[in-house]
């Protein structure tokens, strides 16, 4: 591919990343492709990677690379690669004029970009392996630019990848480290003394935290692999780490090399007995330095002594007038309290002198009324009081309660009318139901048109199986048991309606019989039990008291009446008027059909 086809496919690349509606993992992917094509380029990656970096291609994706986490959930594998093609693309660049934004700007924005994604990734346990991705990529940096050594080792995020308690996780971060220092042999000599300080403490703090035997072993491969580079340079730096021998000795021996151990162990201690005047001679200069900084502390402690007793006097002596002057106005308080309740005191002791004062001087018959008058004005005092209080809390309710009443109105006037539409909808959409007798809304034009219709269908279907003739009988038998039918159910609902009529007199009967069987005698008889017993029918209750004055006229008979009845003599009409009324007269009144017949 020729330069000028490279400019063109950068350009491209340029103006699809200016397009506002690309979310970032669209943006992560696009850039992943552009990338991997340009460096599977037969052309010369140097200048390739000179122009990504110099269109601002790489530093997009760098702003990629450190944006929110949220925004890249889900595509966690895309930013690993884009991570690593990054770092590839900044092995082996041209800046050119641009030099010294490049390393001093671009490259560790990179490198915080790089491990600030590699924390994210550390927290979660399937994305491991993309974790190891990245790290490889800050290897690969690593080893083309060993500056960075020291942001990497100071960074935030690298402390917190530090500060994971996994094992696979402690264990990267020593193999990063072997890795780079054995695959560049100036790696370390371009590194400065703090670098290669913080180096020794990440390795000798893995020693002191962690427990695992492929961590310690990697750790103390790491120091002796330095000390095997450096030499002379990382000799004087062991010195600082006090204890480190001992703690060599008693934690690390037996995990299986033991031959590691006992080198850094012979290392640390042939330095000290090499520089053993040297170490001295710095222990009493810092016994002086620490001698002379305690006796300028204690000065300076005891010069500002004086200010510090008055500060603690004022402060004190403030927080007593606080107190007193609390106390003061907690007393005045109380007095004024005790003063308005005797005030109270006296101006009701007043107004019962007062009063007492005016009923003696009224007249004895008006103190009645003059108490009542009290009596009334406070009272119209106290209503007109809590009906103030009451309809001041119905107002406020009222209020509050008013917004959501007018909603509630208005939604149930809304789903009434919803459901009159929906209601009238559904009727509408309802076919029409035909009668059961088809032939009762049929009009005469109608019942011809159908009857025209049916004929043309027979004739064009004709049956196979019966003929005309036969379907003419069986439409007459059909008609004939029909008509039969309907005639059958009206003698049947004539004929049910008889036995319904029947059973109900047989149990008003049954039910007039039971009351009679049960009636009390006509001694202990009352107007509400004898009225129970009159029939609603006017017929029947005229011929009920007929029958009952012939019983009682027969009854009170004379014996020589009954004879002449007895021999066939003359019979005497006991419904006539005259002899009812002789009866009623001999009797002395009685309560006849519900009527009273005494004068």
């Amino acid at each position: 591919m020729e330069l000028l086809e490279e400019e063109e496919l950068v350009e491209e690349l340029k103006r699809q990343l200016e397009d506002e509606d690309l979310n970032p993992e669209q943006r992560v992917r696009l850039l992943n492709d552009a990338l991997n094509k340009a460096l599977q380029t037969d052309g010369s990656l140097a200048a390739v990677k000179s122009l990504l970096y110099l269109s601002g291609v790489l530093s997009h994706c760098v702003l990629l690379m450190t944006l929110n986490p949220r925004m890249q959930r889900g595509s966690w594998s895309a930013a690993a690669t884009l991570a690593q093609l990054t770092s590839s693309c900044c092995v082996g660049v041209d800046p050119g004029k641009r030099s010294q934004a490049f390393h001093r700007l671009f490259l560790p924005s990179l490198m915080d970009g790089l491990l600030s994604l590699a924390g994210q990734l550390m927290r979660r346990e399937e994305c491991l392996s993309l974790f190891r991705k990245v790290m490889d990529s800050v290897v690969c940096l690593l080893r083309s630019h060993p500056r960075l050594t020291s942001q990497v080792l100071s960074s935030v995020h690298y402390e917190h990848i530090q500060m994971c308690d996994d094992v696979t996780v402690s264990l990267l971060c020593v193999q990063m480290w072997s890795h780079t220092c054995t695959a560049s042999s100036d790696f370390l000599s371009e590194l400065s003394d703090d670098s290669v300080l913080l180096l020794l403490n990440e390795a000798v703090g893995q020693l002191a935290v962690s427990c695992d035997s492929s961590v310690g072993g990697a750790s103390i491969r790491l120091i002796l692999l330095m000390a095997n580079q450096l030499e002379l340079r990382v000799q004087p730096l062991l010195l600082s780490f006090r204890g480190l021998d001992s703690l060599l000795d008693k934690d690390w021996r037996g995990r299986g090399f033991d031959q590691e151990v006992d080198q850094l162990i012979a290392l640390i201690q042939s330095d000290t007995r090499r520089r053993p005047q040297v170490c001295t001679e710095r222990m009493r200069a810092a016994c002086v330095i620490q001698a002379v900084w305690r006796s300028y502390q204690t000065r300076r402690r005891v010069k500002s002594l004086n200010s510090t007793v008055s500060t603690l006097q004022r402060r004190y002596r403030a927080r007593r007038r606080r107190q007193q002057q609390q106390k003061e106005a907690q007393r005045w308080e109380e007095e004024l309290k005790y003063q308005v309740c005797v005030r109270r005191q006296q101006a009701r002791r007043e107004f019962h002198q007062k009063q007492r004062t005016l009923l003696q001087l009224l007249p004895a018959d008006q103190v009645q009324p003059y108490l009542q008058e009290c009596e009334r004005r406070a009272a119209v005092l106290i209503q007109s009081f809590w009906r103030g209080f009451r309809e001041r809390r119905r107002y406020n309710n009222t209020l509050r309660h008013t917004h959501t009443h007018t909603r509630q109105q208005a939604a149930r006037t809304l789903q009434r009318a919803v459901r009159r539409f929906l209601q009238r909808r559904r009727a509408e959409l309802v076919p029409p139901t035909s009668s059961f007798w088809i032939g009762q809304s049929l009009t005469d034009s109608r019942r011809s048109e159908l009857k025209r219709q049916v004929e043309e269908h027979v004739s064009r279907h004709p049956s196979s199986r019966v003929s005309r003739q036969e379907c003419e009988r069986l439409h007459e038998e059909v008609q004939l048991l029909l008509l039969s039918e309907l005639q059958r159910g009206g003698d049947q609902r004539r004929r049910r309606r008889e036995e319904q009529r029947v059973e109900a007199l047989l149990a008003h009967t049954h039910t007039q019989l039971e009351l009679l069987r049960d009636a009390p005698p006509l001694s202990v008889v009352t107007t509400t039990d004898a009225d129970s017993f009159l029939s609603p029918s006017g017929p029947i209750a005229a011929r009920a008291r007929d029958s009952h004055n012939a019983s009682l006229q027969a009854c009170r008979l004379p014996w020589w009446r009954t004879l002449g009845d007895a021999a066939g003599g003359g019979v005497v009409d006991t419904f006539s008027p005259a002899h009812l009324q002789e009866l009623e007269a001999e009797l002395g009144g009685l309560f006849v059909g519900g009527l009273n017949l005494l004068p």
